[in-house]
């Protein structure tokens, strides 16, 4: 086995390669779950040898993926005491340019996202955005793309701001001995930030002017709803005439089938008989008491008895995700409305509803639905997360007390670990504890807010970058990049890091910063240079994804709501991955000057 070699690469490093290969692959191109993926890699890796037992598994006990692990804690303990929703509250104003609405929009949310988790941020800020940009004239697609490119940039200020600056500063501790301090990345980030609101100022011609996919549903007032006759409804072996149901008030009978959905013909005469489906379209308030009267059910499945019958009295927003299960499929052909006790009423695409009966729609990422949900609804299952995104959140935290103690415990938290007081894993666990002790959340808030398949991508990226670095393929590609760049520090380091940018637009950047952060390591040893500048330009990099809209899962949230389309990030995120290279490269070699090993 290590007598085999291949372009300079052993057994156990093409397993390596193929295995990170096959796990980009199936990241992008299929539904499976990131955290399956990274555990199928995990496993491949130790099964085939290429790691021991202690190897494979090191990520779980990784210093970096413990400190995220408790950070959900802190974050849950600011969300349930309105931190964000305070900040939101008197810091959005009302500007009276679009200039102005740019920099009082990405300021904070960069802020906030230095601290918290950026897709926090964003699924907060989502809802409120888009009902700013209507009290300032000012389309939703013009102010979500800086949205969610402001929690990137304002993520890679702290080590703590988003997960690969975790990954890749304890890979550092692991490769030199020595822990960065939590705010090394403040002074280039800030910069970039700066660079970045300035280059969405004056590329503002590049942010497409789209409609809100949702305005589909406010400028019609028709909607479709398939509603179905239960077993034992009174107005059974009635006419459709005598139950009421051919002319009803403000509403036109559209379609009518037995149990067996073979479509009639719309007659007046046709008897009701219990299973059948009738299919309407009209004012959806008039409708749904329409159906309340003369108690008909939702058509998702046969319903037996009129005791099962719920009070569809609330409308909901929701966005089908990237990767949920609902893609390529109808809402007819599932139990989802079952399961989650909601009518759907409409869908829309690109701003525009579709006018086909709703459950026959074959659904895609992006697409609004207009859901009817009972009083009881909550869309904060799993089931739900993964499929749909929800914007109204029904969770309205309490401003107050609370709201100044937690954020005292945030504060504390950086301030003892950017002194160096206290490690910042030991921070984190305190600040998590006092967010406990003070009531900031409840335990079960701060179990559930725990994202435990986060966790696993974050401990297979770790591991990851483990069999990198061990198999030689993080010193072959520093051989290579060095045999192709020269050996001019800046020259390689802005090579690796041009790389980088672009290969995280389409995976996670926390695997992209695992998988670079070995080459970098090398490379900089290589050329005799202390790796610390050259870690920090990588952090930034990686997390500079503005191409493509599955570069980020912050550039997901918005996507839809954006009513976006996949050109639309192109167009002003290739320029903008551009000018922060640029400006990445500049920074970090001002602030930290290259210094030679001796």
């Amino acid at each position: 086995m290590d007598s085999f070699e291949l372009w300079g690469f052993n057994l156990h490093a093409w397993i390596t390669i193929l295995t990170v290969l096959a796990m980009f692959t199936t990241l992008l191109l299929t539904k499976l779950r990131a955290d399956l993926v990274f555990l199928g890699a995990i496993a491949t890796l130790f099964v085939t040898g290429v790691l021991d037992a202690k190897e494979a598994f090191s990520g779980f006990s990784a210093t970096s993926v413990v400190v995220i692990g408790v950070l959900f804690v802190v974050v849950a303990g600011l969300t349930y005491t309105g931190v964000l929703q305070c900040v939101v509250k008197y810091l959005l104003g009302q500007p009276d340019s679009y200039s102005k609405a740019v920099v009082r929009l990405m300021l904070p949310v960069a802020a906030l996202s230095s601290f918290l988790s950026n897709t926090t941020v964003v699924s907060l800020f989502v809802g409120i955005v888009k009902m700013w940009s209507k009290k300032l004239g000012v389309p939703p697609s013009k102010l979500l793309i800086p949205l969610s490119y402001a929690s990137g940039m304002g993520g890679v200020c702290t080590l703590i701001g988003t997960p690969p600056n975790l990954i890749i500063s304890g890979l550092y501790a692991d490769y030199t001995g020595k822990a960065m301090n939590i705010l090394a990345t403040a002074i280039p980030g800030l910069f970039c930030l700066f660079v970045g609101v300035l280059s969405i100022i004056a590329m503002r011609r590049l942010l497409p002017n789209r409609k809100a996919p949702e305005s589909a549903f406010d400028t019609m007032s028709e909607y479709t709803l398939e509603l179905q006759v239960p077993s034992d409804n009174p107005y059974i072996g009635m006419t459709l005439a005598e139950a009421g149901l051919y002319n009803v008030k403000s509403g036109t009978l559209l379609k009518m089938s037995h149990y067996d959905q073979k479509p009639l013909p719309l007659c007046a005469e046709e008897p009701l008989m219990g299973g059948d489906h009738l299919l309407y379209a009209g004012p959806i308030d008039e409708l749904i008491e329409m159906a309340i009267d003369h108690k008909l059910v939702s058509a998702d499945h046969h319903i037996y008895s009129i005791d099962e019958l719920d009070n569809y009295t609330r409308l909901r927003t929701a966005y089908v995700t990237f990767g949920s299960n609902l893609i390529g499929k109808t809402i007819g052909g599932s139990t989802f409305e079952k399961d989650n006790n909601v009518m759907l009423a409409a869908v829309s695409r690109m701003g525009k509803r579709i006018s086909e009966a709703p459950r026959q729609v074959v659904l895609k990422a992006g697409d609004t639905l207009l859901l009817l949900c009972s009083r009881q609804f909550k869309p904060d299952t799993d089931t739900m997360a993964r499929n749909l995104q929800f914007f109204d959140s029904d969770e309205v935290p309490n401003i107050g007390y609370g709201t100044l103690i937690s954020t005292a415990i945030m504060l504390a938290m950086v301030v003892l670990s950017a002194l160096g007081i206290l490690p910042l894993l030991q921070c984190a666990f305190l600040a998590a504890a006092a967010m406990l002790l003070f009531r900031c959340c409840t335990p079960d808030q701060a179990m559930r807010s725990i994202n435990w398949d986060i966790l696993m991508v974050f401990a297979g990226s770790v591991v990851l970058g483990l069999a990198i670095q061990k198999t030689g393929i993080a010193e072959r590609m520093a051989f290579s990049i060095l045999d192709a760049c020269g050996t001019n520090p800046i020259v390689v380091m802005t090579a690796i890091c041009f790389v980088g940018t672009f290969i995280t637009e389409f995976i996670s950047n926390t695997a992209a910063g695992a998988m670079f952060c070995p080459i970098m390591l090398e490379a900089a040893e290589k050329m005799g240079y202390e790796p610390y500048p050259f870690l920090i330009a990588l952090m930034v990099s990686v997390s500079s994804s503005f191409a493509t809209p599955i570069g980020s899962p912050t550039h997901m949230l918005v996507y839809a709501p954006g009513g976006y389309r996949f050109s639309d990030f192109m167009r002003i995120g290739l320029p903008m991955n551009l000018i922060i290279l640029a400006a990445n490269i500049l920074i970090v070699n001002l602030v930290y000057p290259l210094t030679p090993v001796h």
